[in-house]
């Protein structure tokens, strides 16, 4: 009996499994206490529940919307416009910035340029865009491409030039030609710095393209339902905007740039794995 016993006594809970439970705990720790505090001050009555709704409201109306087919509708158009414009950010700002780091004549030529464009905040190239391309997704992902990809071109070339000499000198006294010598030293090199870069650049895009949505130049998107709901004091509608921004924010990171990290840098042994 005492054998049978021992053999149906459930086994301990694995190390990884509690690695597991430790690590959602401390990830998911900061999202509570803000939450606490967000509905701490909903409930003391320091403002109108209209402007300050709880966690509660903000849940239902998030639902609501959902249901009705409203968030997911303005949700993709938004998808739509940032996926188009970070994509050609992503693929001008590398080329640019690689070439830029590769050849001092094409850096002579327009780092004065890019210098000069970047520190100018992205609203200020808004009503230009909204003149010469009119209102609606063209201008719109065209203004976010823009915007985007001084990031991308800044971290490019900053890569492109930190690739150390001796790996250079080393891999040509080797034979490797400059097609090999780009592909297995400086791109794997550079790969942090232009993944940097990249993240940079989508936070950029986030916040042109809800900007631009919220001055009317398109008739969807979620920028355009937290303008919207500000006409009609729906702050709870707002919040669940919002919300939906932060969580495609916390994806994008999680299954793209984590994702892409793992196969590259940490594969090639250029940073320690996360």
């Amino acid at each position: 009996m005492q054998e049978a016993a021992t053999l149906q006594a459930p086994a301990p809970a694995s190390p990884l499994a509690g690695e597991r439970l430790r690590a959602f705990a401390r990830n998911a720790f900061p999202f509570v206490v803000v939450g606490a505090i967000w509905e701490i001050v909903a409930r003391s009555g320091i403002f109108p529940r209209q402007l300050f709704p709880t966690l509660e409201d903000i849940a239902r109306s998030f639902v609501r919307l959902t249901v009705s087919g409203v968030l997911p509708h303005h949700t993709i158009d938004t998808l739509i416009r940032l996926s188009s414009g970070f994509a050609l950010a992503a693929v001008i700002g590398m080329t640019i910035g690689v070439s830029m780091g590769r050849s001092r004549r094409i850096e002579d030529v327009l780092l004065p340029l890019v210098s000069i464009l970047a520190p100018i905040p992205g609203l200020a190239y808004t009503p230009l865009f909204l003149l010469w391309f009119g209102p609606g997704q063209f201008s719109a992902i065209l203004l976010v491409a823009f915007v985007s990809m001084f990031p991308v071109i800044y971290n490019s070339w900053t890569g492109v030039k930190a690739v150390k000499e001796i790996w250079l000198r080393s891999a040509q006294s080797m034979g490797a030609d400059k097609h090999r010598l780009f592909r297995h030293v400086i791109l794997p090199g550079a790969m942090p710095y232009i993944l940097t870069g990249l993240r940079l650049g989508l936070a950029q895009a986030w916040r042109i393209l809800i900007a631009v949505e919220m001055l009317a130049s398109v008739n969807f998107g979620l920028g355009w339902l937290i303008f919207g709901a500000r006409e009609f004091l729906d702050t709870a509608a707002m919040m669940s905007g919002v919300v939906v921004i932060a969580v495609i924010g916390l994806l994008l990171e999680k299954y793209v740039f984590q994702k892409i990290e793992a196969y590259t840098v940490v594969r090639w042994g250029m940073v320690g794995s996360m």
